[in-house]
């Protein structure tokens, strides 16, 4: 079990409800911590657990505005991301944003 956790320490695996987080993200504020978490569990399979896109976008220096992130988080993009409005509550898209706008 120990490997499993020290792998999963070193990829930023989830593990039940918990999301072991990479150790070179820099600490965040609590409201954006939580936004990281929830965007691990959600977004890095298509936008990469450093957001600099893979399947999806890269999602750093992001030049529109809140409510517009908030409206793609929830409504998606046809054809090219689910929407996440039956998962996430607003609370959950807030925090997403929040940890979104610390990429640089």
């Amino acid at each position: 079990m120990a490997a499993v956790l020290a792998a999963g320490l070193a990829l930023g695996i989830t593990f039940g409800t918990a999301v072991v987080l990479r150790a070179r993200h820099t600490p965040l504020p609590p409201g954006k911590a939580t936004g990281r978490e929830l965007f691990v569990m959600s977004c890095a399979h298509c936008h990469g657990d450093d957001a600099h896109g893979d399947e999806g976008p890269d999602l750093h220096n992001l030049r529109i505005g809140d409510t517009h992130i908030a409206l793609l988080i929830k409504s998606g993009i046809k054809g090219d991301m689910p929407s996440f409005e039956k998962k996430h509550n607003d609370a959950d898209i807030v925090a997403i944003t929040a940890y979104l706008r610390t990429l640089k």
